[in-house]
Protein backbone atom coordinates (compact mmCIF):
# COMPACT_ATOMS: atom_id res chain seq x y z
CA UNK A 1 0.00 0.00 0.00
CA UNK A 2 1.43 3.72 -0.45
CA UNK A 3 1.75 5.80 1.88
CA UNK A 4 -0.99 8.76 3.20
CA UNK A 5 -1.49 11.79 0.58
CA UNK A 6 0.13 15.06 2.42
CA UNK A 7 -3.05 16.15 4.82
CA UNK A 8 -4.38 19.55 4.65
CA UNK A 9 -5.03 21.37 7.88
CA UNK A 10 -8.33 20.69 9.80
CA UNK A 11 -11.00 22.76 9.68
CA UNK A 12 -11.27 25.89 11.98
CA UNK A 13 -13.61 25.59 14.35
CA UNK A 14 -17.38 26.51 13.82
CA UNK A 15 -17.05 24.81 10.38
CA UNK A 16 -17.13 21.45 11.72
CA UNK A 17 -18.62 19.77 8.10
CA UNK A 18 -15.39 20.69 6.57
CA UNK A 19 -12.47 18.26 5.59
CA UNK A 20 -10.18 17.18 8.58
CA UNK A 21 -8.60 14.97 6.69
CA UNK A 22 -7.72 13.32 3.67
CA UNK A 23 -5.85 9.70 3.27
CA UNK A 24 -5.24 8.17 0.19
CA UNK A 25 -4.72 3.94 -0.05
CA UNK A 26 -3.80 1.59 -3.19
CA UNK A 27 -5.80 -1.58 -2.34
CA UNK A 28 -4.67 -4.17 -4.67
CA UNK A 29 -6.58 -7.59 -3.18
CA UNK A 30 -9.91 -8.21 -1.63
CA UNK A 31 -7.66 -9.64 1.30
CA UNK A 32 -6.06 -5.78 1.73
CA UNK A 33 -9.54 -4.27 1.56
CA UNK A 34 -10.33 -6.89 4.50
CA UNK A 35 -7.56 -5.66 6.19
CA UNK A 36 -7.84 -2.14 5.70
CA UNK A 37 -11.74 -2.60 7.45
CA UNK A 38 -9.93 -4.04 10.35
CA UNK A 39 -7.68 -1.08 10.88
CA UNK A 40 -10.55 1.36 9.77
CA UNK A 41 -12.74 -0.40 12.73
CA UNK A 42 -9.70 0.71 15.23
CA UNK A 43 -10.12 4.22 15.13
CA UNK A 44 -14.41 3.35 14.80
CA UNK A 45 -16.88 4.05 18.27
CA UNK A 46 -20.50 4.45 19.00
CA UNK A 47 -22.04 6.88 17.29
CA UNK A 48 -19.72 7.31 14.39
CA UNK A 49 -21.06 6.81 10.38
CA UNK A 50 -19.52 5.53 7.52
CA UNK A 51 -20.36 6.61 4.02
CA UNK A 52 -19.15 4.09 1.15
CA UNK A 53 -19.33 5.26 -2.00
CA UNK A 54 -17.60 3.86 -5.19
CA UNK A 55 -19.11 1.87 -8.55
CA UNK A 56 -20.43 -2.05 -8.67
CA UNK A 57 -17.83 -4.15 -7.32
CA UNK A 58 -15.85 -1.81 -6.20
CA UNK A 59 -14.92 -3.24 -2.55
CA UNK A 60 -17.63 -1.51 -0.58
CA UNK A 61 -19.03 -4.76 0.75
CA UNK A 62 -15.27 -6.31 1.32
CA UNK A 63 -13.93 -3.18 3.37
CA UNK A 64 -17.17 -3.58 5.35
CA UNK A 65 -16.42 -7.41 6.50
CA UNK A 66 -13.29 -6.28 7.44
CA UNK A 67 -15.08 -3.45 9.95
CA UNK A 68 -17.27 -6.33 11.20
CA UNK A 69 -13.89 -8.52 12.03
CA UNK A 70 -12.02 -5.73 13.84
CA UNK A 71 -15.30 -4.30 15.07
CA UNK A 72 -15.75 -8.25 16.83
CA UNK A 73 -19.57 -8.57 15.51
CA UNK A 74 -21.74 -11.50 14.92
CA UNK A 75 -22.95 -12.47 12.04
CA UNK A 76 -21.60 -12.33 8.54
CA UNK A 77 -21.21 -9.13 7.09
CA UNK A 78 -22.84 -10.02 3.45
CA UNK A 79 -24.00 -7.10 1.00
CA UNK A 80 -27.90 -5.65 2.23
CA UNK A 81 -29.11 -4.96 -1.05
CA UNK A 82 -32.28 -6.63 -0.61
CA UNK A 83 -32.71 -6.08 3.26
CA UNK A 84 -31.84 -2.58 3.14
CA UNK A 85 -29.74 -2.74 6.45
CA UNK A 86 -28.65 -5.55 8.74
CA UNK A 87 -28.04 -5.07 12.14
CA UNK A 88 -24.71 -7.06 13.59
CA UNK A 89 -24.50 -7.25 17.41
CA UNK A 90 -21.07 -6.96 19.39
CA UNK A 91 -19.78 -10.41 20.59
CA UNK A 92 -18.22 -8.15 23.29
CA UNK A 93 -18.44 -5.08 24.75
CA UNK A 94 -17.92 -2.99 21.66
CA UNK A 95 -20.57 -1.19 19.75
CA UNK A 96 -22.84 -3.08 17.10
CA UNK A 97 -22.32 -2.71 13.44
CA UNK A 98 -25.46 -1.65 11.45
CA UNK A 99 -24.28 -2.12 7.74
CA UNK A 100 -27.16 0.01 5.27
CA UNK A 101 -27.04 -0.45 1.33
CA UNK A 102 -29.39 2.56 0.37
CA UNK A 103 -28.38 2.24 -3.51
CA UNK A 104 -32.36 1.17 -4.59
CA UNK A 105 -33.28 4.13 -1.88
CA UNK A 106 -34.22 6.95 -4.05
CA UNK A 107 -35.41 9.81 -1.64
CA UNK A 108 -32.77 11.92 1.38
CA UNK A 109 -33.28 11.18 4.55
CA UNK A 110 -36.81 11.28 4.90
CA UNK A 111 -37.02 7.53 2.87
CA UNK A 112 -33.87 6.30 5.68
CA UNK A 113 -36.10 7.21 8.11
CA UNK A 114 -37.84 4.00 8.36
CA UNK A 115 -34.88 2.53 9.53
CA UNK A 116 -34.45 4.50 12.64
CA UNK A 117 -31.00 5.26 11.88
CA UNK A 118 -31.07 8.57 14.31
CA UNK A 119 -31.75 6.22 16.95
CA UNK A 120 -29.31 3.87 15.96
CA UNK A 121 -26.49 6.36 15.74
CA UNK A 122 -25.53 6.76 19.25
CA UNK A 123 -25.01 3.31 20.20
CA UNK A 124 -23.81 1.98 16.80
CA UNK A 125 -21.55 2.08 14.06
CA UNK A 126 -23.20 2.86 11.30
CA UNK A 127 -21.92 1.81 7.72
CA UNK A 128 -24.55 3.08 4.50
CA UNK A 129 -23.00 2.07 1.10
CA UNK A 130 -24.43 4.84 -1.76
CA UNK A 131 -25.01 6.89 1.06
CA UNK A 132 -23.95 10.09 -0.20
CA UNK A 133 -26.65 12.69 -0.62
CA UNK A 134 -29.17 10.16 2.02
CA UNK A 135 -27.54 10.19 5.30
CA UNK A 136 -25.80 13.30 5.58
CA UNK A 137 -28.42 15.07 7.69
CA UNK A 138 -27.68 11.98 10.28
CA UNK A 139 -24.72 14.10 11.69
CA UNK A 140 -21.73 16.59 10.60
CA UNK A 141 -19.08 14.01 12.31
CA UNK A 142 -18.88 11.65 9.72
CA UNK A 143 -16.21 8.95 7.25
CA UNK A 144 -16.17 9.44 3.44
CA UNK A 145 -14.95 6.55 2.34
CA UNK A 146 -14.80 6.59 -1.83
CA UNK A 147 -13.20 3.10 -3.67
CA UNK A 148 -12.34 3.32 -7.26
CA UNK A 149 -10.86 0.68 -9.17
CA UNK A 150 -8.15 1.70 -11.62
CA UNK A 151 -8.49 3.34 -14.81
CA UNK A 152 -8.41 0.93 -17.83
CA UNK A 153 -8.06 -2.88 -16.85
CA UNK A 154 -11.77 -3.59 -15.41
CA UNK A 155 -10.73 -7.14 -14.29
CA UNK A 156 -7.63 -5.56 -12.10
CA UNK A 157 -8.18 -5.63 -8.17
CA UNK A 158 -6.51 -2.53 -7.66
CA UNK A 159 -8.41 0.09 -6.04
CA UNK A 160 -7.53 3.79 -4.83
CA UNK A 161 -8.81 4.50 -1.64
CA UNK A 162 -9.43 8.00 -0.28
CA UNK A 163 -10.98 8.45 3.15
CA UNK A 164 -12.09 12.05 4.00
CA UNK A 165 -12.79 12.49 7.64
CA UNK A 166 -15.68 15.38 8.36
CA UNK A 167 -16.24 17.30 11.34
CA UNK A 168 -15.03 17.71 14.86
CA UNK A 169 -14.91 14.55 15.62
CA UNK A 170 -12.58 13.53 12.84
CA UNK A 171 -10.46 16.60 12.96
CA UNK A 172 -8.06 15.12 15.27
CA UNK A 173 -8.44 12.09 14.37
CA UNK A 174 -5.15 10.31 13.03
CA UNK A 175 -6.97 8.72 9.67
CA UNK A 176 -3.09 8.42 8.09
CA UNK A 177 -2.52 4.64 10.54
CA UNK A 178 -5.14 3.61 7.73
CA UNK A 179 -2.15 3.62 5.06
CA UNK A 180 -0.27 1.70 7.15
Amino acid sequence: MEAPAAQGPAEPSGHSSGPSADVEITVTSPEQMRELGRRLAKLLRAGDLVMLGGELGAGKTTLTRGLGEGLGVRGAVTSPTFVIARVHPSLGDGPPLVHVDAYRLSGGLDEMEDLDLDVSLPDSVIVVEWGEGKVEELTEDRLRVRIDRAVGDTTDEVRHVTVTGLGERWATADVSVLAG
